[in-house]
């Protein structure tokens, strides 16, 4: 079977420094795939090669089959952002725009349907996110937490089978970190395939089909959360319990006797 999303050999350098190595991964209909590693590690910048927002120096990525690296703008357009909605870090929702505006931005734009139609599909969406309560409001109003499930709402007004994430449960407290796992979860269970790009491993364990692991550029990890726990690569395990390099290198520490008093 077609994965819909298959990159093969990915290299990219930027400003003179490869920031992608040799990257090969694939992503089936319907599967929610963790892409994690610390900050810097070249992750998120997989989410731009696959929106065809960046091109990679080397290699191939196929959406359906189709290698995007080759096409021109509005080839990408219409087979990448068209059918990709984005969850950003910061959410990136409109400041200018109420919550109603920016879910439903997207609809309105392409000025296919009628109103009343965008409507009903913009309610629905924040209800499912828990938010129709604030339809009204200004994104200044919202915290952190409601921006990004206002962003989830509106990612999934956009009609787009595929929805990926950068770190969407970073800078949350627990209660809003539980609420967006959740949500990614409930869509676990739909049509909807997912790329969620995250560092923290709880959100990791929680709502991945598979996780991918990016370390400086190289996949040092590929499989489930229970054999990321297993893995006995001195990187993921490092990554997984930082200490357990400072045992490995220190063995046993014997502390320093306190000088004594004159």
């Amino acid at each position: 079977m077609t994965a819909l999303l298959d990159l093969e050999g990915v290299t990219l350098a930027l400003g003179g420094r490869e920031v992608l190595h040799d990257i090969s991964f694939r992503v089936q209909r319907g599967e929610t795939k963790v892409i994690l590693g610390a900050s810097g590690s070249g992750k998120s910048t997989i989410l731009k090669l696959v929106l065809g927002l960046i091109r990679p120096d080397r290699g191939s990525i196929r959406i359906d089959g189709r290698d995007i690296t080759q096409l021109k703008e509005r080839e990408l357009q219409r087979c990448c952002r068209e059918q990709m909605a984005m969850v950003f870090q910061n959410a990136a929702l409109f400041d200018s725009l109420t919550v109603r505006e920016n879910v439903g931005y997207r609809l309105w734009e392409r000025g296919r349907m009628l109103d009343d139609e965008i409507e009903k599909i913009v309610l629905e969406n924040l209800q499912f996110v828990g938010l129709d309560d604030v339809i009204e409001k200004m994104p200044a109003e919202l915290s952190g937490g409601m921006r990004k499930r206002v962003a989830i709402a509106r990612a999934l007004t956009s009609g787009s089978q595929v929805i990926l994430y950068d770190e969407p449960t970073a800078g949350l407290d627990p209660i809003n970190t539980c609420l967006i796992t959740r949500l990614i979860k409930k869509l676990k269970s739909t049509s909807f395939t997912q790329i969620v790009v995250t560092h923290d491993l709880e959100t990791a364990d929680s709502v991945a089909d598979s996780i991918l692991m990016i370390q400086r550029g190289h996949i040092i990890f590929e499989g489930t959360a229970q054999e990321l726990t297993q893995s006995p690569d001195p990187e993921v395990r490092f990554f997984i319990d930082p200490s357990s390099r400072f045992a490995h290198n220190q063995g046993a520490v014997t502390l320093p006797r306190p000088a004594s008093e004159p």
